[in-house]
């Protein structure tokens, strides 16, 4: 537990559901971020598998994004590149999954939260989702995340997230500019609609959902280089003075 874990269950033969979680706010360590891949790619590979719905586990955080201990701990750019490949893969396996996926948040996410939350074809939220691309107030960027944030909600709404990097957006927010599809009251409420959204899918032609998920994803075939490309940017830029100088602070707090 202490570690965190990845589950995989079955609510239906057809419905594969996928669960991470982690002490700390459901913040992900590399060795879960690897484990969460390998989880996406086994369903998607799975031919009773129809429908994935991914989710976190606990009540009021969704995703607290990478592991904080872990950042402090780089020391070389290729450390740095490993670590913030981590999400570069969990979005690959979402966006190469020739299955639907539908995303559960629950509560606030952050950072490789979003990413995850953009990289599902349909998200649902409760009330309590807000999100934050923090990001910047350690001297880095949503580098990583980026393609897929900015293709959910849009060049604009992306460069409000990444540069007002202290603020939380509503819920409401998320809606309006394309992240999430529904915000429900409760987690009840969340858990009913998207049980009911995966079993409408089931009922539907898979051939037809493989066909949609191509397009959904039209153009975004380069994204295996263009994410490792921004992981080796973030991996040196997490190791300059400035963010060195904030992690620091971060740590002795």
């Amino acid at each position: 537990m202490t570690e965190g874990y990845i589950k995989t269950t079955h609510p239906t033969p057809a419905i594969a559901e996928i669960t991470f979680f982690h002490p700390k706010h459901n913040s992900l360590p590399g060795h879960l971020l690897a484990e969460l891949k390998a989880a996406i790619e086994t369903s998607a590979a799975d031919e009773a598998t129809q429908v994935i719905i991914l989710k976190s586990g606990g009540d009021r955080t969704f995703c607290a994004g990478a592991s904080f201990d872990e950042l402090i701990a780089i020391n070389d750019p290729a450390t740095g590149k490993k670590f913030f490949q981590g999400f570069a893969g969990v979005i690959n396996a979402c966006r190469k999954c020739p299955k639907i996926i539908i995303g559960r948040v629950q509560g606030k996410a952050v950072g490789g939260g979003v990413g995850i939350a953009a990289a599902v074809d349909y998200c649902l939220a409760t009330k309590y989702a807000s999100i934050k691309l923090s990001e910047l107030n350690i001297g880095i960027g949503p580098f990583v995340i980026g393609p897929a944030v900015e293709r959910k909600i849009g060049g604009s709404a992306f460069s409000q997230l990444a540069l007002n990097a202290n603020v939380f957006q509503s819920p409401e927010w998320a809606k309006n500019k394309g992240l999430y599809a529904e915000v429900h009251e409760s987690a009840e409420a969340l858990d009913q609609a998207t049980m009911a959204l995966a079993e409408y899918l089931v009922s539907t032609n898979p051939e037809a959902q493989r066909e949609l998920k191509k397009i959904f994803w039209e153009g975004t075939d380069h994204w295996d280089a263009l994410l490792e490309e921004r992981a080796a940017m973030s991996g040196q830029l997490v190791l300059s003075d400035y963010t060195k100088s904030v992690l620091n602070q971060y740590k002795q707090a």
